[in-house]
Order: structure tokens, then sequence, then C-alpha cells
């Protein structure tokens, strides 16, 4: 016999792993007890020594799908430590709470098969209940107040138990063993409707509600739901981590309401269809994707969307919606239900004909999500944004948005990590030395926090906040807070050091900056396109792709970062290491006339980038310069000049923002990044063309995008070059074999290009007047700095011959891809790198994403992204985390 103690340490609680425990003992003859701690399931085992070892084997081979398990701790047990009860039979004891809060979480899980079969079964007791739930799905991070993770530590503490429902939670051979939500129609929540009536004054903040307590009441809720929906009205119905706005997603002018209510004037929102074959006659679905779509995560997949007129295979069942909901976007964020309730008002809705519903974030635009019932109220009935509250009496304790996702050449990318996949902990690399518990802040928009928990081998885990938004009032802000506390309060952490944005305006730096000084806490003030790269960095050292101390060529794209010079950044080029980078290569800067007012205005930005190349006066600018009043000429002309409120920018965002503007594409952005997201669209409309004209000379290969894009990638860049968009311009300049021959920056009055068969950017020296704001001393005496002239030149010489801006926007995007290909091979040959990270919001744009990876394999550079978090500002506060802890770490060595 075999007396032992067994630690099981991961995502142990709230997954069935302790009747998953109890069953296997069963199973293999073993005595003893299982409980759930602080930091993790604590386990005594007694059984001879093969049944033991088949047992151990299984806690971590057979685990709960839910599961992860991280560790398997085995101590043997002193004689004495034990008692002769604990050699009969197996038993599961209560939880206890006097060990560290190490444990990790569940985050909230789709409905499983099972439920979903009793949720529609007439004969089973929770028929049309919308809160069914078991071991294997249900709410579990959204609703968790402490740990261990316990009924009485949930918002289910509200609801005790019937004796059938209690029944079930004490059966170890049930499946709703200890399914700490399970509940019924007699002891459980109960969904709640509350209905304005416009006709009379704005909606009382205490309305009374009508409560769907029996399966009858429930029903009529959801049937009134439906009714109102189909009339083309708009609801806010509660999910599991806040609310969601609700209408028909093929009703125009619901749409168009919904949009003027919530004032999103024009970006897309994602739509809820029932199944999978819904989805597929929406989109193009690959088996990632579906795999995605129907897990047990289901947040909203990015789809490829099918061309109008072109429905699934022909079928007549063709889902038709309306055109405002995404515009003309090439795609569409598409998401099955993931709860009891959502299931039932699909299938309500279903059968009043409507196939799918807008089902976006319940607030005003820029505003955290709603999640109490009164509030939401207030906030989206009362103030006339929804119709109708479809509520629930259970408590949201944690506020989640919908996870965003998208597949990239068959990997899976995060665009927004929220529900399902945060706070799981995100590995962080080995350090020499020793690093204090980090509180990583964050930037400023589409921001997350990330505490960091230190291991026993100089490895550490991250925690990683789910998706707060814009941290640029008030009550983002208080999310931001509220997200802080619940991170170190369940997690037991106690930071002893800050990270933050090198930016001096961002709320959460200002914060960072005080909260040091006031409690004498390390601060560590992190650039923002260094921040985007480590993460990149980390999550690669985590997958052994990179060792600890290597360096890559970072490529950071994004609108806007904080430099050290003063300047914003945003089309960098850094050699960066974990805790240390130097600037190889930017964009030429260029100012930007009142800051943001040039962002929300790309022809402002247009205008300004042409003043500084000079390009005003050529004839390509008609139809910009006419779109702009002579009044906002002369003014934006004044600020440049005198520097008024003119700040200067190397972004790369902006640079796509100009381009949009310039081809007269996009002129503002109504939310962020719309001029640059309208010209990828314009850019995939005439790749379809090339599309066709590829598969006429490729026999026997496919057209479709997703299945032959690298051989369709080298047939655009290189079989047939665009029809010779910017061609021209090579010949004035000479080939470019003879002109990528580059020197040293800062060695002379020289001009270096780099060229490709579609454009040039060049290189300048530090000679040139537009280099003197850089202060930063990076690889050589100087970076290299690309002007965009040429292509710019380039794009308003065809404009005026006629070429379609469609044309234009695709010519601009392969441009952008083999230049800055062909620079990052000069500076990884010069500094004997072979591995470059893509990161930045820029690359949210999936076709600059794929030829700029295309270009760099090609000429035999690895290439990493980011998979564990977004490529946007969603990935900072890991970067900052990782930074902040490996120069603490050389800062303790010395």
């Amino acid at each position: 016999m075999r007396h032992v103690h067994i630690h099981v340490t991961g995502i142990v609680q709230g997954v069935g792993m302790r009747p998953f425990v109890y069953r296997e003992a069963m199973a293999h003859g073993i005595c003893g007890w299982v409980l759930n701690a602080g930091d993790g399931v604590h386990i005594e085992a007694h059984a001879p020594v093969d049944a033991l070892d088949a047992f151990v084997a299984a806690l971590s081979e057979h685990a709960p799908a839910a599961a992860r398990v991280e560790h398997v701790y085995i101590a043997d047990l002193e004689p004495g430590d034990w008692g002769a009860a604990d050699e009969q039979g197996f038993r599961i004891v209560a939880s206890q709470d006097q060990t560290a809060h190490t444990t990790l979480i569940s985050p909230d899980i789709a409905t499983c098969d099972d439920c979903l079969r009793e949720l529609f079964d007439p004969a089973d007791r929770r028929y049309h209940y919308p809160f069914i739930n078991c071991t294997n799905c249900g709410p579990r991070f959204t609703i968790i107040r402490s740990l261990p993770y316990d009924r009485a530590a949930t918002s289910m503490d509200h609801f005790p138990m019937c004796p059938t429902c209690a029944a079930e939670y004490a059966d170890p051979l049930d499946r709703r063993f200890h399914a700490q939500p399970d509940a019924c129609f007699e002891c459980g929540p109960h969904i709640t409707w509350r209905e304005a009536d416009r006709g009379v004054v704005p909606a009382a903040v205490d309305a009374t509600p009508a409560i769907g307590s029996t399966r009858e009441a429930s029903d009529a809720i959801i049937d009134r739901c439906t009714e109102l929906l189909a009339g083309g009205g708009i609801v806010a119905i509660k999910g599991l981590g806040g609310f969601h706005l609700a209408c028909d997603a093929a009703n125009e002018q619901a749409v168009r309401e919904l949009r003027r209510r919530k004032r999103r004037s024009n970006k897309p929102l994602a739509v809820m269809v029932r199944g999978l074959a819904d989805a597929e006659c929406l989109c193009h679905i690959d088996s990632v994707e579906r795999d995605l779509l129907a897990g047990s995560v289901r947040p909203i997949v990015l789809l490829h969307r099918r061309a109008a007129g072109n429905d699934s295979h022909g079928s007549p069942d063709a889902i038709e919606l309306a055109s405002s909901v995404a515009h003309d976007l090439p795609e569409l964020g598409v998401m099955l239900p993931y709860t009891p309730l959502q299931h039932l008002l699909l299938a309500a809705t279903a059968s009043r004909g409507m196939r799918a519903l807008v089902m976006t974030s319940g607030n005003l635009s820029e505003e955290p999500i709603e999640t109490d019932d009164d509030l939401a109220w207030e906030h989206l009935v009362a103030a006339g944004i929804a119709d109708a509250l479809l509520g629930n009496d259970r408590a949201i304790l944690s506020r989640y948005d919908d996870s965003v996702v998208r597949v990239v050449d068959g990997a899976i990318m995060p665009v927004r990590r929220a529900r399902g996949y945060a706070p799981q902990p995100l590995p962080l690399p080995a350090c020499d030395g020793t690093a204090p518990c980090v509180l990583a802040c964050g930037p400023q928009q589409k921001t997350t926090i990330a505490l960091t928990r230190e291991g026993t081998n100089g490895e550490a885990t991250c925690f990683v906040s789910q998706h707060i938004g814009d941290v640029e009032n008030g009550k983002t802000f208080d999310a931001w807070n509220a997200a802080r506390t619940r991170l170190e309060d369940l997690f037991d952490l106690a930071p002893a050091a800050l990270a933050c944005d090198l930016h001096p305006s961002y709320l959460s730096s200002q914060w960072a900056r005080e909260q040091a000084r006031k409690c004498n806490l390390s601060l560590v003030e992190v650039q923002h396109h260094h921040a985007h790269i480590a993460s990149v960095m980390a999550e690669a050292i985590a997958a052994a792709q990179l060792t600890t101390d290597a360096r890559v060529l970072g490529i950071s794209f994004d609108g806007t970062g904080a430099g050290t010079d003063g300047t914003i950044w945003g089309g960098e080029f850094l050699v960066a290491g974990l805790a240390d980078f130097e600037r190889a290569a930017h964009l030429r800067t260029w100012a930007l006339p009142g800051g943001v007012a040039s962002v929300r205005d790309a022809r402002r930005n247009a205008f300004a980038l042409l003043s500084e190349l000079c390009l005003l006066e050529h004839p390509g600018t008609a139809r910009l310069l006419d779109s702009l009043d002579e009044q906002t000429r002369s003014v934006t002309a004044t600020m440049i000049e005198r520097g008024i409120n003119s700040p200067r920018t190397s972004s790369m965002g902006r640079l796509f923002d100009a381009a949009a503007a310039i081809l007269g594409i996009c002129d503002k952005a109504t939310y962020e990044g719309e001029p640059a997201i309208e010209l990828e669209s314009a850019a995939w409309r005439a790749l379809d063309g090339e599309i066709s004209r590829f598969a006429g000379n490729q026999a026997g290969v496919s057209a479709s995008v997703s299945t032959s894009l690298d051989s369709l990638f080298r047939y655009v860049l290189t079989t047939n070059p665009l029809s010779g968009i910017f061609a021209s311009d090579f010949a004035k300049k000479g080939s470019p074999d003879t002109l990528f021959a580059t020197s040293a920056p800062g060695t002379g009055p020289k001009s270096t290009h780099f060229e490709s068969s579609q454009t040039t950017f060049a290189t300048q020296s530090r000679s040139k007047k537009y280099v003197s704001e850089l202060t930063v001393q990076a690889v050589s005496d100087s970076p290299f700095v690309l002007d965009p002239k040429p292509l710019f030149e380039a794009l308003l010489s065809r404009i005026e011959t006629g070429e379609s801006a469609d044309r234009l926007a695709l010519g601009f995007h392969i441009a952008i891809a083999r230049s800055s290909a062909r620079i990052a091979r000069e500076i990884c040959a010069r500094e004997g790198i072979d591995t470059v990270a893509l990161s930045g919001g820029v690359f949210m744009n999936r076709l600059l994403l794929q030829l700029l990876t295309h270009e760099l394999k090609d000429v035999g550079l690895a290439v990493l992204v980011p998979h564990a978090v977004p490529v946007n500002d969603g990935c900072i506060a890991y970067g900052q985390a990782a930074i902040a802890r490996a120069r603490l770490a050389q800062t303790a060595l010395r």
C-alpha cells in the first residue's frame, strides 16, 4: 500500500474536477478524499502502488474537457498523518480556504449538448429553463466572488436549492454533482421583462418587471421579446458578462435605428445565428472557424462574407442581412448561442422567420457594457436606446464582453480577448534575477491590465484581464479600476511594482505614477511599440520558438504611441530584446494638425502629409482639395507652418488613413481606424478581380483565397504586377537590383532606395531636415527613415490618369508590404537577426499581414505573430509585464 497527498493545479475548479476524481477513485479502488482549496484540488489517496499509479495518470490524461491540469504534485504521507477512516471508501469533503489563492478559475462555458437536449425536451423538468447548466457548462468567472469555487462564493448564494436539485448536487455520479450554478424553475434565477411605453413619459427607473418564475411565464416573456423584435424593436438582453442590444438583422430600418440610438453610425455589427448551417449561408467557413463557432467558448468569429446573390451552394434558404449591418466590408462577425436563453430566443425568432439577430454590446458607444439590471434600464431603456429589457435576477460579478477572433493562414488570432479566454494566465519567460509581482496598467485604447505571479523556477504566469475598452473617461476608468481590484483580490496578489505606458496623459499611466509615488513602488515606464513587440516575444519564448536572450526585428505598425523623442510613433522597425530596444527605422514624420482632429478627419491628415511631401500642387490632389473648404485649407496650412497643435507623427495607421482620403475611399473616421479599414476593403475588391484572372492562368488551382493564398500572392506580386501600377516610377530611378545597395544611415548625404516591382520607399540620411527631430540613437548613428514620397507621387499620378481607386488601394498594400520586407531584410542582415515579430493595430489589416508575412518568408526570415493576445493594443499590458519583469530582474542582479 502507498499513502500519498496529491495536489493538482491549473484550471481545476468549476469544471467538474472533484466528481471526476471521485469516479476515477471508485474505478481504481482508491480510498481517501478530495477537496477544493484556494491553490487547487487536494487529494489524499490510499491504494496499492499499481492502482495508485493508474489513478494519478488518469488525473491528467482523462481530466474533464474544460479542465487544464498544469501540475500533479505527489508527496508520500508519514505514518500517523492519516486516520483509519481515510482508508475506508472515498469521499468529497468541504472546501478549505486556508491556502494561497493560486488556483485558476474556469472561464464561462457555452451550454453543453446534454443540457441543450434537456432544454428542448418537453419531458425534462428543466424544459425551457433559461439557466440550465451542469458541471460541463454554464457561468463560472462572471459569477464568482472568491476562492475556492463553491456556491456560497458565487452570485448563486441567493438561490437555495430545492430538494431535487440538492439531491443532484450531492450525488457524485450525477452530471450536476457540485455544479455551483445548478438550479431549476422552482429554486433558481428567473428571467424578467420590462418594456418602455414610448407613448407616455420616459420609462421610470423603478418600473416593475414581469418575472418568468414558471415555464409558462418564462415562455410568455420570450414570446413577447420575439414579437417586439419581429416588429422592428430593439431589446436589451442580459447575457453572461453583460447586456446585448438586439434587433432583427434583416430589418434595415431596425438596424439603422439601433445605430442612431447607440451613436454607432458605421462600425460593423456582429450577428448571432442559431447554428452552423445558418452561419454557412452567410459566410465561407473552414474547419478551424467551424470549431471556433461551435466550441465551448463561442466567440464572435470574423468570417469571409459570401458575395451578394451567392448563397451557400445556391440554397433556397439563403439569409439576407440588412446592408447596414456591416456595409460593404468583406468580413462579418458571427457567433452562435452560448447561453440557454439565447438558444430559446433564437429558436423562437426562427419560428417567426428571423434567422439572424444583431447582438452588439449593451452600452452607449465608448462606455462600458452594462451589467446591472436597474442601471441597464436607466441607461439603455429609459435613455431611449432600447425599447425593452430582458433581464434576470442573477447578478453579474465581472463585466465581460464577447471575445472576437479570426483565423489567418489557418491559425487563430484574437481580436478582443474577453469572455471564454480571460483571465486564463499566459506564461512569462524565466528571469535570471528575482522579479516582484508586477501590475501592468496597459494602454489607453483597447485596454487590458495584467498581473504577474512568480513561480519557483524563475518563470512566471501573467493574468491578463478581459477587454476593458478605451480608458478615456470616468466610466471606463472606473471599469479599469474594478477589473484591477478584482484580479488582485481574487488571486490574492499585491503588486510590488507597476508598469505603464510612456505617454504622459493616459489615465492609467497617470494613476501608476501617482500610486508609485504614494506607495513607494517601483515604476517601469514602457515605450508603446516595444510593448507590442515584447508581447510577441514573450509568447514565442514560452513556446520555445525563441530563447530568453533573443533579439528580433520588431515591425510595429499602429496609429499612436508616444515616442522617446517627443513625437508620435507608429511606423517602427525596432531591434528588440525583452528588456530593451533600438530604433532601426521608421516612417518619415509629418505634422498632424489638430492632433485628434486629423485622426477623425483623414482629409486634414492627407493635406498635412502632402504638404510635408511638397505634393499639394500635384494635379492628382484635386478631389482632396475640393473636399476641403478654403478656410479649412488655410487654417490647416497655418497650423502646420507655425507648429500650432501639430504634433509630428511617423504613424503607419495615419499613412493608411491619408491614402484612403486621397483615393476618395473614406474621408472621415466615425470609428477607430475606419479609413484604413475601408482602404483594405477596397483592396480586397480589387483582389477579387485578380483571383479570377489567377484562376484562369492556373490550371487545376482553386480560385478560393483561403485555399490557395500563397500561390495567389505570388501571382499578384510577381507574375502579373497589376498591369504595371507604379512601374513608370522605376524607369526614372533605375532597376531595383542596382538601387537596393544600401549604406548605413548617418554616413553622408545619401539617399538609399528600397524598391519593389510595385513602388519605392527611400531611406534618407540625417542631413535631411525632417530627420532633425530624431534623438534616439539606434543600431548605427541613426535610424533609417522611410520616405513615402515616391509612393504618393505614384498614387497621385495614377489618380490623374483615371486608375480605379480599388486597384490603387491594392497597389498601396503591396507597396507597403514589399518595401517593408526589403528594409527588414537589410536590417536583419546587418544585425545578424533571422526573426521578425509583427504587432500593432495596423496588422488588424488581414491583407497587409498576409502580404508582409509572405514577403518576409520569401526573403528567408522567420515571422512571429501573436496568437494568445491580440495584435492590437489588447496585447500591451502583457508586453509591459514582460518588459518590467526583465528590467527589474536585471536590476536585482546588479
